[in-house]
């Protein structure tokens, strides 16, 4: 049965661990929190050796071989150990797959098996996740759609042991804008300064800082997470608050040439896993850099990055004759919209 991942959690608080765990889902908060559920309630049963495989771009046999020899071996440190096999695209191959269901036909009495993955759909499941399902239990942390945010909102500050009329929650959601991390994020705020009345609108305002301000990061990260219409919409606010095109350019360069050096690594057959601690990317931002990479190869990159020193150039005057600075903002929109939408790149040969 697939539960969600509030369930999950309230499950694992009442009763001992099942053999195996699936959690799935874009959206990565919920996913994060899943998976840390499970990590403290082995830890809350004694189990403190963990291992961790990663299987990310193209799988290999030997890298599922590491596993078998794992799962073969007993546990040197602990009478029980939790193994963790982190699948970002959710297909593991053929070899992995059967790996899975036989470890569910029979699971050794000393492993907790923990299954994550950020992409996720009907279309993921077959044999390998059912046989989870049958064993332990499946978390899918589906993406919380626009009219459902309020209800997350208000779960989530009854959970804080905060109260909030209806109005205050409504403000809040439209503040983070969509954001689930930013009202996670609010609501732990919100824990640490309301006097525990409850929260009323004017209250809310006075305490929640407007996430939703149209501010350079938000829109790379649509950009990055494949949403044009935001991108636009953001642009377009950004620009009527009197921003300059060369204060935000900073941070789009930074996060063109990080997904430039991703993608080459990406592309190479390089561990993307070492190369996101290395750049400190967290677990939450990771599965937008995924999506990204997957949009464009890496030469495509590397033409962004070229293209965002054009955008620079027009800005500060240095364009080629006949491009006005005020044109700066139709090259940037043209360049975020590229990123977001793999169509829209057919515009930067006319920028």
């Amino acid at each position: 049965m697939e539960l969600k991942p509030e369930q999950l959690a309230a499950q694992l608080e009442s009763g001992p661990l099942l053999p195996a765990y699936l959690v799935a889902g874009a959206e990565a908060l919920l996913v994060l929190e899943a998976a840390d559920a499970v990590r403290a309630a082995a830890r809350a049963q004694g189990i403190t050796e963990r291992e961790v495989f990663e299987f990310e771009g193209k799988q290999s046999e030997d890298d599922w071989n590491a596993l078998h020899a794992s799962l073969a071996a007993p546990s040197l440190f602990a009478s029980r150990r939790l193994i963790e096999l982190r699948i970002p695209s959710g297909k593991p191959i053929k070899q992995g797959a059967q790996m899975i269901v036989d470890f569910c036909q029979s699971p050794p009495a000393d492993v907790v098996l923990l299954v994550t993955t950020t992409e996720w759909s009907r279309k993921h499941a077959g044999k390998w996740s059912e046989a989870i399902g049958k064993v332990g239990r499946v978390a899918v942390g589906w993406q919380v759609k626009p009219h459902e945010l309020p209800d997350w909102i208000s779960r989530r500050l009854h959970a804080r042991g905060l109260q909030a009329d209806r109005e205050a929650v409504l403000r809040l959601a439209e503040r983070v804008d969509g954001n689930l991390l930013a009202a996670a994020q609010e609501v732990d705020k919100l824990a640490l300064l309301s006097d525990g009345g409850r929260l009323d609108a004017a209250r809310m305002d006075a305490l929640v800082a407007d996430a939703a301000r149209f501010d350079v990061f938000r829109v790379l990260d649509a950009a990055m997470n494949g949403q044009p219409a935001q991108v636009a919409r953001m642009l377009a606010g950004l620009r009527a608050e009197g921003e300059a095109v060369p204060a935000l350019l900073g941070m789009v360069v930074m996060e063109l040439q990080r997904t430039a050096a991703l993608a080459r690594i990406k592309a190479g057959g390089g561990n993307l896993s070492a190369e996101f601690k290395a750049q400190r990317i967290w677990d939450s931002k990771q599965p937008m850099y995924q999506r990204a990479l997957q949009r464009h190869p890496a030469a495509r990159w590397d033409a962004f990055v070229s293209q965002a020193g054009r955008v620079d150039r027009i800005a500060k005057g240095r364009g080629v004759r006949g491009e006005d600075p005020a044109d700066a903002w139709l090259a940037l929109e043209r360049l975020l919209l590229a990123v977001a939408e793999p169509r829209a790149t057919r515009m930067l040969a006319r920028a």
